[in-house]
């Protein structure tokens, strides 16, 4: 079963849940562990290259295109905030057509393994699309509640019990279907769940949602214990 060949890095958005940290610089800029947000989000992506790596740019895009500028990245520039399904929509151009990986830039993971854990797992035959998800009590600085519920088939459904971790994989054709221009990637998500066609899988390692100045602390511990490990 062939895995997908090119991957979509959201990293437009404005980020004002992080306060004063984006006020001179957007989200996937601010450090971790001495590297920066979007770098530890490529860095789930080398297990799997060759890939076409796509960067969507908004807030603050120049400065985030001249930080990875040299390493084959591709940009999305969007004049305006399309959303993560608009973002994804106006990117197809450069992912092509096929199923593609979809990654946040806004957390902290124990394993490089994300992307290979969704290759793997991936069936295009079955499925529409395949999220990531930590459980609801392991979602570490997670303010919210649970996202999705996962059934003994690993079809998910709306409800509370499992957190999306900001990765998965997804078919993009049904992107074209939606009318808006700026849209959420749940309106996507809703209709596969309507044809049984969304599907889970439980991370096999922490993760951290660094989605507010609160869990950049976290994430800090959350690397001092891969490093020491190390």
């Amino acid at each position: 079963m062939s895995r997908p060949s090119a991957a979509m890095i959201l990293a437009a958005g404005r980020g004002t849940r992080m306060g004063a940290l984006t006020a001179d610089r957007p989200k996937p800029l601010i450090e971790i562990a001495g590297r920066p947000l979007i770098d530890h989000a490529l860095a789930l992506t080398e297990p799997l290259l060759p890939l076409t790596r796509v960067v969507n740019l908004h807030y603050r895009g120049a400065q985030l295109r001249a930080h990875l500028e040299g390493r084959g990245i591709l940009f999305s520039e969007e004049p305006e905030l399309l959303e993560s399904g608009g973002g994804l929509r106006a990117a197809l151009p450069l992912l092509g057509p096929e199923p593609c990986f979809v990654l946040n830039a806004d957390a902290a993971w124990e394993r490089p393994t994300a992307l290979t854990e969704l290759a793997r797992a991936w069936d295009p035959e079955r499925m529409d699309a395949l999220l990531l998800l930590v459980a609801r009590e392991a979602a570490i600085g997670h303010p919210g509640l649970g996202d999705f519920d996962l059934s003994p088939e690993g079809r998910l459904a709306r409800g509370r019990g499992y957190v999306y971790t900001g990765a998965h994989v997804t078919k993009t054709g049904g992107l074209a279907e939606i009318g808006e221009k700026a849209f959420s990637l749940n309106m996507l998500w809703d209709r596969m769940i309507a044809g049984g066609r969304l599907f889970g899988l439980v991370h096999e390692g922490a993760w951290v949602d660094v989605g507010q100045p609160a869990s950049l602390p976290l994430a800090e511990s959350l690397l001092a214990r891969v490093t020491a490990r190390a």
